[in-house]
């Protein structure tokens, strides 16, 4: 009967242990989300439930409930917690910082928990501290590291441009980027060039810091990155790392408008690429609204005869006085901007026109951005990385003359207004039989300006293979359109 207590004491220790690295898993899990922004994590959720759910109710009922508190934590809050997880689509990353993180929050809730058991003051053990020690800690030492790592990229770049002349492109966007970063790497692999292109949607300081050090080869002639931004000054300190030989800037629209607020600040905020200290030339599309000088060259406006099919895009361009002609075997008529960005670029690298054509004419598609495919009897396209309203309904013109029946399956415009996804419904009831809504995010703006397609609200993206499975038959065009992950 004497060690009943100690029993006692050593379940209450373990599971209050338990309880704040869930808590932690928790934490970290939206901190990854939204690229360990806080700010972003508290104001810019787009499901605030959850936060109640799994984090404030646990917290409240922890400091209220007293010992009853172990019966909701292990028969309630952990079944629904992982119930929950398995049924979201981005897991958490058990990337280096991440197990950081953990080490700190393990180490305060030991020592916490240990200091209590010996001094006999504490009437119930602290979460709230140890998880702010360890978002403190954490945030500490990933500044002190990344500073380091920050000084040893630099060097490398220097080193580089000393040893074999390299020449760095920087590419920004409201969207397109990828695309164009893609089409420039083809066309200057083609032609012969030593290039490296930064990895999948690598855009941050960050991320081009960690690719630098890790990945960028030492042979590499031309490096070409992407620049991302969430808030003004985000793309001024990936000029000022990359300190870039070249820059393009393509289109320019509301994407990420709640948080720039204003389209003039977007547009300011995609400009700082210009401020670069060894930029030669940057070209930048017309719907930046700039004037250009000995170092802006604008694009978009000698763009003409764009012809898009199922079969690809074709398109006329001036350069240099000549009207050149270009095709590629790339789906959507607005790639024939995001080509000739990278058209653009190539020439002043110094690659001849004749050599870019050819290699424009073999383009290969970027991964999920109006890739064709056919499956079963139906002509599947993926764009689910196409996110902006100007690439989703040229997609949906692209298809628009296809005589069977169309199937659309999206999520509308994340991150963006109400008034673009009006937009995007109304183009959507003039080309599809049905549409499927996925997620809940612009579920009600959209099914409430459809009025023509059919529609199926989808909020759990587990369910979409059996949905389609219902809902097509062969000889139907299915058009992936979007995607959002299911935090959003």
């Amino acid at each position: 009967m004497s060690q009943m207590p100690d029993l006692f004491t050593l379940f209450i220790f373990i599971s209050h242990f338990f309880l704040t690295i869930t808590l932690g898993f928790y934490l970290i899990l939206n901190l990854q989300w939204y690229n360990y922004r806080l700010n972003r994590v508290l104001f810019h959720h787009k499901k605030y439930l959850w936060h109640l759910l799994y984090f404030v109710v646990p917290l409240a009922a922890y400091y209220l409930t007293g010992k009853y508190f172990w019966i909701y934590f292990y028969f309630g809050l952990l079944p629904a917690l992982t119930l929950w997880y398995r049924r979201i689509d981005k897991k958490l990353v058990f990337t280096a910082r991440v197990k950081r993180f953990f080490l700190f929050l393990a180490f305060a809730v030991v020592v916490g928990d240990l200091l209590c058991m010996s001094l006999q003051k504490c009437h119930i053990y602290p979460v709230i501290l140890p998880l702010f020690f360890a978002l403190g800690a954490s945030l500490l030492f990933e500044k002190m590291l990344f500073k380091s790592y920050y000084n040893e990229a630099k060097r490398k770049l220097d080193r580089m441009r000393e040893a074999n002349g390299l020449q760095i492109v920087a590419i920004t966007a409201s969207y397109g980027k990828t695309s164009i970063k893609n089409f420039l790497w083809q066309i200057l692999k083609s032609g012969g060039y030593d290039t490296y292109k930064t990895p999948r949607s690598v855009n941050t300081l960050a991320g081009l810091v960690k690719d630098v050090n890790t990945e960028l080869p030492e042979n590499t002639k031309v490096y070409i990155a992407e620049a991302g931004a969430r808030e003004r000054g985000d793309i001024d300190e990936i000029a000022r790392f990359l300190e870039h030989d070249y820059a393009i800037v393509g289109n320019i629209g509301p994407q990420h408008i709640e948080y720039f607020k204003t389209l003039e600040n977007i547009r300011n905020t995609k400009m700082e690429i210009l401020n670069s200290p060894k930029l030669k030339k940057a070209f930048v599309h017309e719907s930046a609204h700039v004037k250009p000088d000995n170092r802006v060259e604008l694009f978009g406006n000698h763009i003409k005869n764009i012809r898009a099919t199922l079969e690809g895009v074709s398109f006329d361009l001036e350069i240099d006085g000549r009207e050149e002609h270009f095709e590629a075997p790339l789906l959507g008529a607005f790639n024939a901007v995001n080509i000739t960005a990278a058209i653009l670029a190539a020439k002043a690298l110094g690659m001849p026109v004749d050599a870019i054509r050819r290699a424009v004419s073999r383009l290969e598609p970027v991964e999920h951005r109006l890739q064709k495919i056919e499956a079963g009897g139906k002509i599947i396209i993926d764009d689910s990385f196409n996110g902006n309203l100007e690439g989703m309904t040229a997609s949906y013109t692209l298809v628009e003359s296809y005589p069977g029946r169309k199937i659309l399956v999206t999520p509308g415009v994340v991150e963006s207004d109400k008034a673009t996804n009006i937009q995007l419904a109304q183009k959507i009831d003039t080309v599809f039989d049905t549409v499927i809504i996925t997620g809940s995010i612009n579920a009600k703006v959209l099914a409430t300006h459809i009025q023509k397609a059919r529609k199926v609200i989808l909020r759990d993206k587990s369910r979409l293979e059996e949905v389609l499975a219902e809902e097509t038959l062969p000889g139907d065009l299915i058009l992936f359109s979007n995607d959002a992950p299911t935090f959003m």
